[in-house]
C-alpha cells in the first residue's frame, strides 16, 4: 500500500511542476514535498542540467525556504544579487542559469506540504503577473493531497478492520502482493514517461498501454472500455467508492455539493449507471477505480 501511495503522489507532483510551467510560462519549473522542514526537489521539467533533482531546501534557507517558513510566494528578479535570501543553493540553480526565481509554497489546512518553483533564464525581468497563476496550480495541488490523505485514512482504517493487506486483497483479487506492487510502480512510471513523449501516436499508444495495465486483475480486464471519465469525476467516483456523502466529498475536494452531484451524474451516465452504487461497481469492473 505504502508503494501504491507514494507512486500516485509521484504522479501528482510530476503533473503539477508540468502544468506549473505551462500557466506560468516559465521555461523551467521544478517542486517537491515537504517533509519535517525540509522540501526535497523530485520533479524537475524544462532542465538542462540534473543538477536540481534530489536538491533539499531547509525551511528559512534559499528563496524556498523562505517561502516555507513565511507561507507565502517569493520572487526574486535577480536571483544571484538578491540580499533578501541565503544563498545555500547557488551551485544548484546557477547550473541551470536561473535568473529570475518564483517559489510558491502548496498549503494544506495550514501546513506546507510542497513547493512548487518557476524559473526564467533570459532576463531578470520580475514574472509578478505569473504568480497568481502559479498559486492557482498550487490550490490544485492542495486539493489532489486532500483527496490522497483521506484515500490514505480511508485504507489505513481497512487495514486495521481487515487485517494486514485486505485493502491490497480486495483491489485486485489473488494477484500476489509483489508483482502487484511492481505493476502500480511500473504503471507509474509508464504515466510519467508518457507525458514527456512529443510524438501524439507514440503518446496514445502509450496511454492505452497504460490503460490496459490499469484493468488488469480486474474482472473486465479483457474488454477494452469507451469509458473516458474526467479526472474530476475520477475523484469524486473514489470518494463514493469509500462511503462519503456528497457534502463530505465536496468538503475533501472543495467543490460546491452542485458541482459534486454534477460530476456524479455526468459518471453514472458515462458508465450507464442508475444508481451511484452501481457507478461504483461498473468503475471497478472496468478497472477505472481500485
Amino acid at each position: 500500500m505504502v508503494k501504491l501511495l507514494q507512486s500516485s503522489l509521484n504522479r501528482v507532483i510530476d503533473e503539477a511542476v508540468a502544468e506549473f510551467s505551462r500557466v506560468t510560462s516559465f521555461p523551467l519549473a521544478f517542486g517537491g514535498f515537504e517533509s519535517n522542514g525540509t522540501t526535497t526537489v523530485t520533479s524537475v521539467a524544462g532542465n538542462r542540467t540534473r543538477s536540481l533533482f534530489g536538491l533539499r531546501v531547509q525551511r528559512a534557507r534559499g528563496l524556498g525556504g523562505r517561502a516555507m517558513s513565511e507561507a507565502r510566494p517569493r520572487l526574486t528578479p535577480d536571483y544571484a544579487r538578491s540580499r533578501l535570501i541565503t544563498h545555500d543553493y547557488d551551485t544548484e540553480i546557477g547550473a541551470e542559469d536561473i535568473v529570475t526565481l518564483l517559489a510558491i509554497p502548496v498549503i494544506l489546512d495550514g501546513r506546507v506540504r510542497a513547493v512548487l518553483y518557476g524559473g526564467n533564464r533570459s532576463d531578470s525581468r520580475s514574472r509578478q503577473a505569473s504568480v497568481p497563476a502559479g498559486i492557482a496550480i498550487a490550490q490544485e495541488l492542495a486539493n489532489e493531497l486532500r483527496v490522497q490523505d483521506e484515500v490514505e485514512r480511508r485504507l489505513a482504517a481497512r487495514e486495521t478492520e481487515d487485517g494486514p493487506g485486505a485493502a491490497d486483497r480486495s483491489q485486485l483479487g489473488a494477484i500476489p502482493s509483489a508483482i502487484l506492487e511492481e505493476l502500480r510502480s511500473g504503471h507509474a512510471e509508464l504515466r510519467a514517461l508518457t507525458a514527456a513523449v512529443n510524438d501524439p501516436e507514440i503518446r496514445q499508444r502509450l496511454t492505452e498501454l497504460g490503460n490496459r495495465f490499469a484493468r488488469i486483475g480486474s474482472p473486465a480486464a479483457s474488454i477494452e472500455s469507451s469509458v473516458h471519465l474526467s479526472k474530476r469525476e475520477i475523484d469524486v467516483l473514489v470518494l463514493v467508492a469509500r462511503g462519503s456523502t456528497n457534502v463530505e466529498i465536496g468538503q475533501t475536494l472543495q467543490l460546491a455539493e452542485s458541482t459534486v452531484k454534477s460530476y456524479l451524474k455526468t459518471s453514472m451516465a458515462k458508465l450507464e449507471a442508475s444508481t451511484r452504487h452501481a457507478a461504483v461497481a461498473t468503475a471497478r469492473r472496468l478497472g477505472v477505480i481500485p
